[in-house]
């Protein structure tokens, strides 16, 4: 695994250097951070893209059980796509991914307006075919006729492309193996090995009640026992994977959870994560809070998505630079959640969650836990430990290794890295005092978390889960170096279409 990690990270240098000579002049590395929740929230000026990506976010944040880490990460991809795609009519040298460069319209056409319309028409073809109930096309509509474009069927050139590239893409992705027609329901019958109150492999992801309800009693109704969120995941169509494991090119296949040498699991990663989520400290918790990206939350992808918002702000894009950036970073996402969900379900591992392994480990044995939200930490018996989580959440509905965190992390930082031409963040968000959504009084003072570099913030999304009790520091750190190699995959296929050097639809 550090021979993996060693090439992502030369990986990503390289590409690093060769991007530097042009792109814009580097973020600034010292002086005073920069406050990445306030230029995160809309403005006026934004430009179309990054309009209708908060129009999404906006709908995966208004429904997280229709949605996830998984969904969320593939409609981010699919938006950016069709919308690059679009834009790409406008654009001398970049070809579409599905059409090539079949759209193509005359130089003397390639203006703004222009650009701005068939993108905006793309988006919303795109959005209403992946969320296509009433409530939520009033707000597509209503995206439409603010930016000027009052007629649905407008059959003008660039209304006509924008419907057109996102139909191509739409047709695509229906047949990509996510059964986003079925709901994203599953289609491979997958069974856990464990039940919510039997643990038959303690090496084997537990689902659980949720909320939870005390040792040894029964669950209140069986629509509180999870369901595996979309173990189809790891075989859909990716960007830019190698279709033969859905792995990055440069990674090949993950070596998985750590065993030692008679072919067992090693346990140490279950001591460590004890030690992890013992007696956190304020920062520590406002730490496991902001990254959780739960439920009402724009998920792990979408996190990354209104990063790289802010960095367009605070930059700013322009609309041409901002239909590069978010088509590289949507499919970085997209992939991401491919390969993350890989490792998942690979039948050879289903990994355990740290709240089955803990209880197993150390059951009948004291043990430092979180006792719940406003009782602070305490010693209980093994099989009563709970992570520093809302109580309405406790453990996201799927394997542990990899981290997506980490994975979604890691590739999004990578690619607004190498955009951008360098790593240097300098950003810092400020937890309110008493701003927890399940512990009352806390943070008791205000928390800064900064960042000086965007490695630095990927790795501290990374760590959040480990101080919640979600992640081993190895579903982690495995994670940090898939994210890495997938961001630089996607970051160098999504040059193939901005180039127009690409010969085949992907």
């Amino acid at each position: 695994m550090a021979t993996t990690l060693l090439l992502a990270a030369a990986l990503v240098v390289a590409t690093l250097v060769s991007v530097t000579t042009t792109t814009r002049p580097a973020l600034a590395a010292n002086g005073p951070a920069w406050p990445i929740d306030t230029w995160g929230t809309a403005r006026p000026g934004d430009n179309v893209i990054i309009k209708w990506d908060e129009q999404l976010l906006n709908t995966i944040r208004r429904h997280p059980k229709l949605t996830g880490p998984t969904v969320a990460a593939r409609a981010i991809g699919i938006l950016h796509t069709a919308t690059f795609d679009a834009w790409a009519a406008y654009d001398r040298d970049a070809v579409g991914t599905r059409l090539l460069g079949t759209l193509r319209q005359p130089e003397d056409q390639h203006t703004p307006a222009n650009k701005e319309k068939a993108i905006s028409y793309a988006a919303y073809r795109v959005l209403t075919d992946l969320f296509p109930d009433a409530a939520n096309r009033s707000f597509y509509d209503a995206q439409m006729s603010a930016l000027g474009y009052t007629d649905l069927n407008d059959t003008s050139p660039p209304a006509v492309v924008g419907n057109t590239a996102a139909q191509a893409v739409i047709d695509f992705r229906h047949g990509d193996g996510s059964n986003q027609d079925g709901g994203y329901a599953d289609t491979t019958n997958y069974q856990p090995v464990n039940s919510w109150e039997t643990v038959n492999d303690p090496w084997r992801w537990q689902p659980l009640c949720v909320p939870l309800v005390p040792y040894g009693t029964p669950c209140p109704s069986p629509t509180q026992v999870q369901t595996a969120l979309t173990p189809q995941w790891g075989t859909i169509t990716p960007f830019a994977l190698n279709p033969a494991n859905h792995m990055p090119y440069q990674l090949g296949q993950l070596p998985g959870p750590p065993k030692l040498a008679d072919g067992s699991y090693d346990p140490s990663d279950i001591d460590t994560a004890l030690r992890d989520t013992s007696n956190l400290t304020d920062a520590q918790k406002a730490r496991a809070e902001y990254w959780a990206d739960g439920p009402q939350s724009e998920f792990p992808p979408g996190h990354m998505a209104s990063f790289a918002q802010a960095l367009s702000r605070m930059r700013q894009n322009t609309l041409d630079q901002d239909v590069k950036l978010f088509f590289a970073l949507g499919n970085a996402l997209m992939d991401a959640s491919i390969s993350a969900w890989a490792c998942k379900f690979d039948p050879r591992d289903n990994f355990v969650r740290p709240i089955t392994a803990i209880r197993e480990r150390y059951k009948g044995k004291k043990v430092t836990s979180w006792l719940g939200p406003g009782r602070g930490f305490g010693q209980v018996s093994g099989e009563q430990w709970i992570p520093y989580q809302s109580p309405n959440v406790v453990t996201p509905p799927f394997p542990e290794y990899v981290s997506g965190h980490s994975t979604f992390s890691a590739a999004g930082r990578t690619v607004m890295g190498i955009f951008f031409g360098t790593d240097n963040f300098n950003a810092k968000v400020t937890i309110k005092a008493g701003s927890s959504k399940f512990e009352a009084g806390t943070p008791s003072k205000d928390v800064v978390l900064s960042w000086k570099t965007l490695t630095a913030s990927a790795d501290d999304a990374g760590m959040s889960r480990r101080y919640g009790g979600i992640h081993f520091r190895t579903g982690d750190e495995h994670g940090r170096g898939l994210g890495k190699v997938v961001g630089n995959d996607a970051w160098n296929k999504a040059q193939s279409y901005i180039n127009g050097s690409a010969t085949e639809p992907t």
